[in-house]
């Protein structure tokens, strides 16, 4: 072999190392850019951790001890050991009494309870004189997934609790029979359940990256200075900024309320005008979200990541996906801080029960809360970022 053919292998060896050492210096290069991009890093952890805490503790497809209420006609020992025998089953939680017909309407119309048992007058002497009189169970059943296992346990697991206060020993039959009634949703159509929460859903991820993108994109490319060189006010700016995605909103909530009706017929037996009403609250507070999460970051690339870390926790503790009331108590004090937990309950419950405003009234001033706490948040960090 002569002389001449050595520097072509030396000539590969050389690009060969020179290619690892680019590299790696390219490496070392996206590791510290990484660092110091404090928000991408914090996604890295958080994400993964979130997800895992929710999953692992506060979701449950099979919610136990649900808020319900009792329509008492009748107080004795019989009626007692009904109620006693129905909390046994760690299906039903008695919150509340009432005795008369409108006040348990409007519990189950507000959400405040998911079921309620109406026991009539005259029903222990009924039961001893072998009538079988008929026990009425009232379910939510907007969500089917929390009414459903509650429903199919009254059988055999009350028979079984009463069956020493009646009897020795085991009784031929049920001495009373009970009656559950599925409201709002009688067919468990889960069409019913899930449109009426792709409303809130959707506008929840589209109105917060829409707005945290839009400022931190004016950001980005330098056109932010030209505006804040303008004799205009941060609340100006602000205003300006979301009106606009407001009528977005209403043209996406159009949309899926009207093809919701048309394709999976999905009832609206509200007001209109009060669905759309609310609905403009519920953006608003959305869009102020994003809005005070474009004052945190630096760039679209961190609007969108803080944007997801602030909607995966409203998919999963709202209600949509799982059942609320399965929730344990820390995870339905987180739910209730956010925005979608509250239009979820408002739009099931316009569409799907016809509720008005007064069976509305806590989720309304919740999200008027809500909206206020993030405009303030809002402009506070927008007046820093002039000063």
């Amino acid at each position: 072999m002569s002389a001449v053919d050595h520097p072509a292998p030396r000539r590969e060896i050389r690009e060969r190392f020179g290619f690892l050492r680019r590299s790696y210096a390219m490496l070392i290069k996206e590791f510290i850019q990484l660092r110091r991009d404090r928000v991408s890093f914090a996604m890295i952890v958080m994400l993964p951790v979130m997800q895992l805490m929710l999953f692992g503790y506060a979701i449950n497809t099979t919610p136990h001890h649900l808020p319900s209420a009792v329509l008492l006609q009748e107080d004795s020992d019989l009626t007692r050991s009904i109620l006693k025998a129905l909390e046994n089953t760690a299906y039903f939680r008695f919150l509340y009494e009432v005795h008369d017909v409108d006040d348990f309407d409007n519990l189950l119309k507000s959400g405040k309870v998911l079921f309620g048992v109406e026991i009539p007058r005259g029903f222990e002497r009924a039961v001893r004189r072998g009538d079988r009189p008929a026990l009425l169970v009232a379910a939510d059943a907007t969500d089917p997934v929390a009414a459903s296992a509650a429903l199919g346990s009254l059988g055999t697991l009350v028979q079984t609790a009463l069956k020493h206060d009646l009897y020795i020993g085991d009784p031929p039959e049920m001495p009373f029979e009970i009656r559950a009634h599925a409201r709002y949703n009688p067919a468990a159509a889960s069409s019913l359940n899930i449109v009426p929460g792709l409303v809130g859903t959707i506008l929840t991820m589209t109105m917060l990256i829409f707005t945290a993108l839009s400022v931190t994109r004016e950001v980005e490319r330098g056109t932010m200075e030209s505006l804040l060189s303008m004799p205009i006010r941060p609340v100006e700016v602000m205003f300006g900024k979301i009106v606009p995605y407001v009528l977005v909103g209403f043209v996406q909530a159009f949309l899926i309320i009207g093809i919701g009706v048309g394709l999976f017929g999905v009832p609206v037996l509200g007001s209109l005008f009060l669905l759309a009403l609310l609905s403009t609250l519920f953006i608003t507070t959305n869009l102020s979200i994003g809005y005070t999460i474009s004052t945190l970051v630096q760039n679209q690339l961190q609007a969108m990541q803080m944007s997801m870390m602030f909607f995966l926790p409203s998919i999963l503790l709202s209600g949509f996906m799982f059942p609320f009331a399965g929730m344990p108590a820390w995870a339905q004090y987180l739910g209730e801080c956010l925005p979608l937990t509250h239009y979820l309950r408002i739009v099931r419950a316009i569409m799907l029960k016809g509720a008005a405003m007064q069976n509305l009234r806590f989720d309304t001033l919740a999200l008027a809360a809500l909206m206020l706490l993030a405009m303030t948040i809002a402009v506070t960090r927008f007046r820093r970022t002039l000063d």
